[in-house]
C-alpha cells in the first residue's frame, strides 16, 4: 500500500500510525453495498492508467447516472464512448492492465478510490449492453478505500475545510472515530480532543 517515499513522508509528518490505521480499517478488495450505492449514483469517474513506459495518465469519463455498472462485488464495467481517437486509456490498459478509479460524490461529500486490473472488451455482446459504447473496460478491484471528502466543493460553494488566513477549519468527522484517536499525529490531538468534548 505504501512505498518508501510515502513512508518517509509519513514519518516526517507523523502520520505513519494514521496511515496504517486507515489501511486496517478501510481498505478492502470487494465492493461493499455502500460502495455499490455510491458508484450507482454517479455520472462521472476519473480513470488513471499507466502506459508501457511508466507514464501515468488520467481521463475523465461521464455518462448517465449509473453508467459504471457493477456486475458483481469483484467486477465493474465501464462503457467507453466515441472520443478523440487517441485511445490512451484503452491502449494503456491493453499494455499494462493497471487502473485506478476515482469516484467523487459532492452531495455527501465522499470520494471512493479503487486500484485494480483491467482489460478491454470489444465483444459485440458486452458492448451492446451499453448504449453508444465502442468498447467496455472490465475492471477487477484489488484495493478499494474511501477517501476523505472534506475538500470537495459542491454546487458553487467552496468547502468550509479549505484553509484560509485567520480561520480554523472544522475537524473532519472521521478524525473523531475511536479507532483513529491513538493514531492521530501530535498536531491533531488537542483539536480533536476539544471537538470530542463539544456538545
Amino acid at each position: 500500500m505504501y512505498g518508501a517515499g510515502a513512508r518517509r513522508l509519513q514519518d516526517h509528518f507523523d502520520t505513519r500510525r494514521l496511515a496504517d490505521a486507515l489501511t486496517r480499517h478501510t481498505v478492502h478488495d470487494e465492493l461493499t453495498p455502500d460502495d455499490l450505492d455510491l458508484i450507482g449514483r454517479q455520472t462521472t469517474v476519473w480513470i488513471s492508467t499507466v502506459d508501457a513506459d511508466g507514464w501515468p495518465d488520467v481521463s475523465y469519463k461521464g455518462g448517465d447516472t449509473g453508467f459504471v455498472r457493477a456486475v458483481s462485488p469483484t467486477e465493474l464495467r465501464i462503457p467507453m464512448y466515441d472520443g478523440n481517437g487517441m485511445m490512451r486509456t484503452l491502449g494503456n490498459v491493453a499494455d499494462t492492465g493497471r487502473v485506478a478509479l476515482l469516484f467523487v460524490d459532492p452531495s455527501v461529500p465522499r470520494r471512493l478510490r479503487l486500484h485494480g486490473t483491467a482489460r478491454v472488451s470489444t465483444d459485440a455482446g458486452q458492448v451492446a449492453e451499453h448504449a453508444g459504447a465502442d468498447a467496455v473496460l472490465i475492471v477487477t478491484p484489488l484495493r478499494i478505500f474511501p477517501n476523505c471528502g472534506r475538500y470537495i466543493h459542491g454546487d458553487g460553494v467552496l468547502s468550509e475545510h479549505v484553509p484560509r488566513p485567520g480561520t480554523e477549519q472544522p475537524v473532519p468527522s472521521w478524525k473523531l472515530y475511536d479507532w483513529v484517536r491513538d493514531a492521530l499525529p501530535e498536531r491533531d490531538r488537542d483539536r480533536v480532543a476539544r471537538a470530542r468534548s463539544e456538545p
